[in-house]
Formats: structure tokens, C-alpha cells, sequence
């Protein structure tokens, strides 16, 4: 072997979503916060997110957090978040995928029942609380960054299906939400390819004809997410969802981001008060509950705080190469599996 360098990850996945965490062999970027870490890798470091995420290492469906000391004193750690596009401000699945990864692999100490901590998101603070047994993680539940509904009912124009109606919100990143049956989608799992190619050209006239911009960070702006919902019908039920991710494939989980998201638009709309919630169901069934616990203000917008609460499995741990001489090194994409073929630079298909 003749490895420039080895990385260390730990394999963990939440409601069927691959969520890895980097452990070692990274040096933390630079950077007064962990936003502006962020921006620095995908700036000047994002060799490290095409090498691990792109093929022949990785695969569209994965995502890799990378542990950084917290830059905020009141934090326990950080974490910044690589997608296989892009580096997301907050992401509620790999919230409970970190949380579990540095519980159990000792990296934060565990307690028994419960441990609480704070970590540090490129969004902001996110307290945790992971129900602990016999040195497993058996449930976390976090307290998101504010959400709130900047949208509702907007029409929008997409090219191949009309105008659509969709509600716009914030939940550690922006969404279109789209009711899934107005479309004809049932959210069966046979519906997931359709689904894709509708919620890409959804998002892209959505995030054209609608602008956003995060109050308090400028930095965090426009629709990156379409999120098709299913019938909800009331507090303490089951409903279903399913969240499109760039550059073209399912959430296999419910989407911590996008449930605080839509917590925001049914709280907007009446539908849900403070102190009730929901479960959220995916595509292939896996289950997040959901609760709006206050209200707050951001900005002009009226928010909520809301808390999101699922298990984590660690799947493996793991230790990638970096070669030199491998020509496939910085990764590569071809649009079978990635349908944006130009995701990943010049090695892309």
C-alpha cells in the first residue's frame, strides 16, 4: 500500500439513511465557526467530500459528518455535513447519526439513562438528548434550530406539469412543499424514481421563482429540497413523506430538516399547536417523531422550535486509502445513478 494518507469512519445509518462520521485522520479547517468551516471545505477542502462520497467510494444515497471541536463554548462538539452535492447548514439524520457515533465509540462520554449534550451545526446550536443502555445509544431526540414557514401556497410554474402549489420553509434548510396527492403520488416505494424526476424539476423552478434568504445568516439562502407530503390527519398520527435530495434520489429516512420544516407550515396553517406532534414516515417505512415545543421569532418570521427523535445503528468502522497514483482518487459520477452528471468536476461522466 502507498497511502498518502488514511481516513477513519465510522458507518452509521438512521431509518435506512447512510450517515458516516469521520473520526479521524482529519485535521479540523479553518475557521472562527462552524459555518465558516464549512464554507472553507467547500471552498478550498472539497477533495475530502468527492474522494469519500463520489464513486468508486461512495454512492449518491451516502452521507459523511466530519467531528470538529465546538467553536461555540456553550457546545460539546461540532459537525459539518457532506452530501453528495453539497455541504447542507443542518441535517436532523445526521444529528442522530454523530450524536450515536461519538457516544458510542467514546469520543463524549456516555451516561446511563440519558446524555445530554450540545452540538455545534454550521446552522447553529442543536441540544441532544440520547437515551442510553448497557453502553448502546437506544434513542436520540434533538431540539432543532428554529423553523419557521416563509411561503404558503405559492403557485409555481414547472416545465412538463403546470402550476404547482407549494408551501416554502426553513427547518436547517429550505423546502418546497408539495402535497403529493394533488400530483398522484400515493408514496409507495414503486413511485420513488418518479418521484425524483418530478421533485428535481420542482426544486429547480421553485428556487428560481421563489427567493429566499435566511434572516440571521445570508449565507444560508434559496430551495435546495422538494419534500412531497401525504394526507395529515392530526396530532399524534401517522404521515407520510418523502424528500427529494440533489442530485437525484430519496431520502431513505424522514427527514429530520424537512420534518422541522413541516411542523413549521402546519403549525403556519393551524393544524398543529405547541406542545402537540406527529410521527413521519418514509418511503420505506422507517419512523421519526416529531413535536413543536415553542414558539420564536426569526427575523420577521414567526418560528417554531421543534424536536425530532429517532435510533441510530453504527454499521462498521472503516479505513480509507488515499493513493496518489489512483486515477479515480477525486471521484467521479455518470448519470445511470446520479442523473445530474455534472456533479463531482471535471472526472464526472
Amino acid at each position: 500500500m502507498r497511502f498518502e494518507r488514511t481516513i477513519t469512519v465510522v458507518g452509521c445509518q438512521v431509518g435506512g439513511e447512510e450517515n458516516n462520521v469521520i473520526t479521524g485522520g482529519v485535521l479540523p479547517p479553518p475557521g472562527d465557526t462552524v459555518f465558516a468551516q464549512k464554507r472553507w471545505l467547500e471552498t478550498e477542502g472539497d477533495w475530502l467530500r468527492r474522494w469519500l462520497l463520489l464513486e468508486p467510494r461512495g454512492k449518491p444515497t451516502s452521507c459523511v459528518n466530519l467531528v470538529v471541536p465546538a467553536r461555540d463554548p456553550r457546545a460539546d462538539a461540532g459537525f459539518i455535513i457532506m452530501e453528495s452535492t453539497d455541504y447542507p447548514p443542518m441535517s436532523g439524520s445526521n444529528t442522530i447519526c454523530t450524536t450515536t457515533v461519538l457516544l458510542e465509540t467514546g469520543m463524549l462520554p456516555m451516561c446511563e439513562p440519558q446524555t445530554r449534550l450540545t452540538l455545534e451545526s454550521p446552522a447553529g446550536l442543536v441540544s441532544v438528548v440520547a437515551t442510553c443502555r448497557d453502553g448502546k445509544v437506544t434513542a436520540v431526540r434533538f431540539t432543532n434550530v428554529p423553523a419557521f414557514a416563509t411561503h404558503l401556497g405559492v403557485a409555481v410554474e414547472v416545465p412538463g406539469l403546470g402550476t404547482v402549489s407549494v408551501d416554502v420553509a426553513y427547518g436547517g434548510a429550505f423546502f418546497a412543499l408539495v402535497d403529493a396527492a394533488t400530483l398522484g403520488f400515493a408514496l409507495e416505494p414503486s413511485e420513488a424514481r418518479e418521484l425524483v424526476e418530478v421533485g428535481q424539476r420542482i426544486k429547480a423552478a421553485a428556487a428560481e421563482q421563489i427567493p429566499v434568504v435566511h434572516p440571521e445568516n445570508p449565507d444560508i439562502h434559496t430551495i435546495t429540497f422538494t419534500e412531497f407530503t401525504g394526507p395529515f390527519a392530526g396530532p399524534g398520527r401517522d404521515s407520510a413523506n418523502a424528500v427529494v435530495v440533489s442530485p437525484g434520489r430519496i431520502d431513505r429516512s424522514p427527514c429530520g430538516t424537512g420534518t422541522s420544516a413541516r411542523l413549521a407550515v402546519l403549525h403556519a396553517r393551524g393544524a398543529l399547536a405547541v406542545g402537540e406532534g406527529f410521527t413521519h414516515t418514509s418511503l420505506i417505512g422507517s419512523r421519526f417523531e416529531a413535536a413543536i415545543v415553542d414558539r420564536c421569532e426569526v427575523g420577521p418570521h414567526r418560528a417554531v422550535s421543534t424536536t425530532i427523535a429517532g435510533q441510530a445503528w453504527v454499521t462498521g468502522i472503516f479505513q480509507h486509502g488515499y493513493d496518489p497514483s489512483d486515477p479515480f482518487r477525486d471521484g467521479y459520477t455518470l448519470s445511470d445513478l446520479w442523473l445530474e452528471s455534472s456533479v463531482g468536476g471535471p472526472r464526472s461522466g
